[in-house]
């Protein structure tokens, strides 16, 4: 596409020649022979450069400039004054009133077409920066879009499960939702080490450009300084570098999905129980974080240093995620007569820890001991004593089914040799005790 250049000069003769001279290097001209008419044409034409005589009747060319730089749409438009005035104060005000160059009368066409050439790939190169930035925006938003969508589709899907406490239907969801979230990540963090690339070669271009400009003049840097292009080649880097990362945090929690939802249902397994406990964490991240009406749960975690232990660790997920979903419900039910100041000043609390000790029959078997504390609403004696009984709930119809706990105390007494329990008082909260052999011996 030729660039189209607006002439602004009241001189016919001035504009005659670089009307023959612009024509004859295949460029479109528009005319103007006042500032007047030039900013009327502007409002109906869109020119890739104009060339402005500074001495005219009427509104001179700095003024006309000034007018130019102060509207939105023609601001970004290169202006070179054309004069035969040499007094270094003149070319001072040119600039400062927005001009990228000077040429100065009599005419040479050689130093024409060089300085209009010159500014015209410079204003190209930036259009080009200007819509590659837009179409990386594009992506970035398109491509979150359908990844925000696949998470929340995986969030209500996980809620839906945790309430109905359909514990062995959540891991194979997981795992394949994990595998699915896995081929678009891998699409986009192709194409934006692809972009990345693109994006190099343009600026090397660009820097080359800059290195073999001939006797580049301290008035092209000056321009390159007002429209910021140092700003913008060091900017959009950035920009891909923050969707790179954009692109690992969700392998992370891809990475938690798949912990998370381990198949060893059948076979044990030597297994990293913090492992187990911050996948749990991860898919529950949604009902941690603070909404609008209150501040978000905090989770102090308390890690001792443990060994690996052999363990059905899907299983044990399944455990930590009853407990774990069960004080969130509690504090969603003490929130509801809380205001948001209120909660923030004293906050809802969630605290694991871990550690191990010897068994007092054995002395030297060591066991791993499990505790998920809140400071929710508690339970009374007579809700405590049943709380693992099969089918026994306290929730609402259609919010529990009261096999979560019952079944919990089957994973860990019955599949680990374990033993669970609770600790309660209403008011104060409650305290799931789990204790489990390092190693199980299993006939």
């Amino acid at each position: 596409m030729q660039n189209q250049i607006l002439i602004v000069d009241d001189n016919p003769t001035n504009t005659k020649v670089l009307f023959n001279c612009l024509k004859s290097a295949g460029y479109r001209i528009l005319i103007a022979q006042s500032g007047e008419s030039a900013l009327e044409k502007l409002e109906i034409a869109s020119p890739d450069l104009i060339l402005l005589d500074v001495m005219m009747p009427g509104i001179n060319g700095f003024e006309t400039c000034q007018c130019l730089k102060s509207s939105p749409v023609t601001q970004n438009i290169p202006v070179i004054f054309m004069t035969a005035l040499s007094d270094t104060e003149e070319k001072l005000q040119g600039f400062s009133v927005g001009a990228v160059d000077y040429i100065t009368k009599p005419f040479h066409q050689e130093e024409v077409l060089a300085r209009v050439s010159t500014h015209l790939q410079l204003r190209n190169l930036t259009k080009e920066l200007q819509v590659l930035n837009q179409e990386l925006e594009q992506r970035v938003i398109e491509r979150t879009s359908e990844l925000t969508k696949a998470l929340e589709k995986l969030q209500k899907s996980q809620l839906q499960l945790i309430q109905g406490e359909k514990m062995s239907s959540l891991g194979n969801l997981i795992a394949g939702v994990a595998h699915e979230i896995n081929n678009p990540i891998s699409f986009i963090s192709g194409n934006v080490n692809q972009t990345k690339l693109a994006v190099k070669d343009i600026v090397d271009c660009l820097r080359l450009y800059q290195e073999e400009l001939f006797n580049p003049s301290e008035k092209i840097q000056t321009k390159i300084a007002e429209v910021d292009l140092e700003y913008l080649i060091e900017d959009l880097p950035k920009m891909i570098d923050s969707m790179e990362i954009g692109c690992d945090r969700i392998r992370e929690i891809s990475t938690s999905l798949r912990t998370f939802s381990r198949s060893d249902t059948s076979n044990t397994v030597l297994a990293n129980i913090h492992e187990g406990i911050d996948s749990t964490l991860m898919i529950l991240q949604h009902r941690l974080k603070a909404d609008e009406t209150r501040p978000a749960i905090q989770v102090v975690k308390d890690y001792g240093d443990i060994p690996k232990i052999e363990c059905y660790l899907g299983q044990l997920n399944q455990v930590f995620m009853n407990i774990i979903a069960n004080a969130i419900d509690s504090f969603d039910d003490i929130n509801k007569k809380r205001k948001y100041l209120e909660i923030e000043l004293s906050p809802n609390i969630i605290t694991i820890t871990t550690e191990i000790i010897l068994d007092q029959e054995q002395q030297k078997v060591k066991l791993l001991i499990i505790k998920i504390q809140d400071n929710g609403s508690g339970m009374s004696e007579n809700i405590k004593n049943r709380v693992f009984d099969h089918l026994y709930t306290t929730k609402n119809i259609g919010q529990g089914t009261g096999l979560g706990l019952s079944i919990s105390k089957q994973i860990i007494e019955d599949k680990h040799q374990g033993k669970i329990k609770v600790e309660s008082e209403l008011g104060k909260g409650s305290k799931f005790i789990i204790i489990l052999p390092i190693s199980l011996s299993i006939n």
